[in-house]
């Protein structure tokens, strides 16, 4: 008995160390890279290294004169942790930087890993000639480098988008490329759909090999290494004036809009020069409230703005000569609260008299049940307005991927509603509109009826500055206006500004000439508006088209009208600059 159970025991005893054993095997010989999802090499180098990422690899963001919008390259100096264990000429290294020894010697104390020093709460900037000195010392765990530093002020953030770890989705996108799980992608904006072309083929980093002690393995040589490929990833240089897209930012921030959009476009071009979303994107929490949404890029009610559409269409059938409406009524039939009496069509444009476009609307709709859809792509409000075309291997590849196209109609049968066709006249019903559509229209008709693409994006450039591909401007629609229709239409959008009841009245002290149109657009709840101006500058020679929205408001609590006229004095502030500095 006592045998046999000798003999169980050992057994068991045996099967504990094959198993033991195996377990050995697998990790040691035949599961490295791959035991439970981790490679075990990687990790094990992992552990015993100390490193530091001078650039993560991914290609940038730049504004239309190379100044960045994501991170910048600051040259600065690198400490590694074992300084503290050696001797070396630290007096040196502080008389060359400015910077005293004693806060050399605290920030190195508390580090646990290679560190950037810092001179209070920047990294330490050196001078070319700062770096060359240090460098030429050789110094071990001594080294300056140009090191990619995250901007503390973010620029465009809807625009440029979000970027995020997602190894599914990285695997999806990119399938058996060899790139590492914790390789950052783009989820939203420009980040997303310039991916591929910005996906980092390695980090470039500073590294040397410790022992469990944290002592060095292999002297005290610390390895550089970086990614091989000379051309990638690429630089993307945006449209985007920084200069501009700041004090756009600034202005809409105090404000405080909580939702709604600003567009700034250059008409001679067509190219975006600034974009804000409101909400603005809380790191922490960026999806907190839909703020990660681009307000610029999404349709909403647009009330009287949309007035212009049917403007260009009655002016264009003859309708409008020598014609008196009844401003004293609502498009339903009923009194207005406040009675303006017969006006012409000019005036009625200018103090924006709902009852003329619902009439004249109705005419339209009875004419061609297509009209409203026909003009509105004419002043290049449809389809999509942003760029779209085939860029290397990608066809009708559109920078602005999250941009959705306007609606006028849902249903069809509306257009045999009188009242649904009063109601659509005015931006009412069902009619939905993107602040940058709205912005385009008013900068084809400033440029004289040509609608053109918007463009986000100028151009990509490879590693070593030269062009990858450039983004061509691009008609939007070969469909114009008569010459003739678009004067009128800018003499109109003029005198919603010059007339003594235009509804633009308060910006004729500006220091650019302002022509635009306003909307207050209902939606549906009770007291709460899309609050709209969409007009260009100067009006004389335009240049700028600008478009300010604040979503869902109350309209005695908008503040529309002046953060459009701030921005129209900022552009004016910044422009007079930009030509001192000429």
């Amino acid at each position: 008995m006592v045998k046999k159970r000798m003999i169980i025991i050992l057994t068991i005893v045996e099967l504990c160390i094959f198993a033991f054993i195996g377990r050995l095997v697998q990790l040691q010989l035949i599961s490295t890279e791959s035991f439970q999802g981790v490679n075990l090499i990687e990790a094990s180098v992992t552990q015993r290294t100390q490193q530091l990422v001078i650039d993560d690899g991914r290609g940038l963001f730049v504004d239309r004169h190379g100044e960045p919008l994501t991170y910048a390259y600051v040259p600065t100096l690198v400490l590694f942790p074992f300084l503290k264990k050696i001797d070396w000429p630290i007096d040196d290294i502080a008389t060359i930087i400015s910077l005293p020894k004693e806060a050399i010697k605290r920030q190195l104390e508390e580090a646990k890993g290679p560190i950037i020093l810092h001179d209070g709460q920047q990294p330490v900037q050196l001078q070319p000639w700062q770096m060359e000195r240090i460098n030429e010392m050789r110094i071990p765990g001594v080294i300056a480098v140009h090191k990619q530093i995250e901007l503390k002020e973010k620029y465009a953030q809807h625009l440029i988008g979000l970027l995020g770890q997602n190894e599914r989705l990285l695997k999806k996108r990119y399938g058996e490329r060899k790139l590492s799980p914790n390789t950052k992608i783009g989820v939203s904006g420009l980040q997303s759909s310039f991916d591929e072309f910005l996906i980092p083929d390695g980090e470039t980093k500073l590294l040397y090999h410790v022992d469990a002690r944290g002592e060095p393995l292999f002297g005290m040589d610390v390895k550089y290494t970086e990614q091989a490929n000379l051309f990638y990833p690429l630089t993307v240089q945006t449209t985007i004036d920084r200069s501009f897209q700041q004090r756009v930012e600034q202005i809409v921030s105090q404000y405080q809009m909580e939702k709604g959009a600003v567009v700034l476009l250059d008409i001679e071009t067509n190219d975006l020069v600034a974009l804000v979303s409101a909400p603005a994107i809380d790191e922490r929490d960026p999806y907190a409230n839909d703020a990660a949404q681009n307000q610029a890029l999404l349709p909403h009610v647009p009330g009287s703005v949309f007035k212009v559409v049917v403007a260009a269409a009655a002016l264009e059938h003859g309708l409008v000569q020598g014609q008196q409406f009844n401003c004293n009524r609502k498009i339903n039939g009923e009194p207005e609260e406040k009675k303006r009496g017969m006006r012409t069509f000019e005036d009625s444009f200018a103090i924006s008299c709902n009852n003329t476009f619902a009439e004249l609307g109705k005419q339209l709709i009875a004419i061609d049940g297509k009209m409203f859809d026909v003009y509105a792509q004419k002043l290049g409000l449809l389809p999509r307005v942003g760029w779209e075309g085939d860029v290397y291997h990608f066809s009708s590849f559109r920078p602005l991927r999250e941009e959705k196209q306007g609606k006028i109609w849902t249903d069809e049968r509306d257009k045999k509603i009188p009242l649904a066709v009063a109601q659509t006249s005015i931006g009412q019903k069902d009619v939905r509109l993107s602040p940058l559509a709205v912005a385009n229209m008013m900068a084809t008709i400033a440029r004289g009826g040509e609608a053109k693409q918007v463009r986000a994006v100028e151009k990509m450039m490879y590693k070593n500055g030269t062009t990858f591909f450039t983004f061509a401007e691009q008609r939007l629609t070969t469909d114009s206006l008569r010459k003739e229709t678009v004067e009128q239409l800018q003499q109109l959008l003029r005198l919603v500004v010059t007339h003594r009841e235009g509804t633009g009245r308060s910006f004729q002290s500006l220091p650019y000439e302002v022509a635009g149109k306003s909307g207050t657009a209902q939606t549906g709840k009770e007291g709460i508006v899309n609050r709209w101006f969409a007009g260009y500058f100067p009006a004389d020679r335009p240049k700028y088209a600008l478009v300010v929205v604040q979503l869902e408001t109350t309209s005695s609590a908008s503040a529309t009208n002046a953060i459009f006229a701030d921005i129209v004095r900022a552009t004016y502030e910044l422009e007079q600059k930009g030509r001192k500095e000429e």
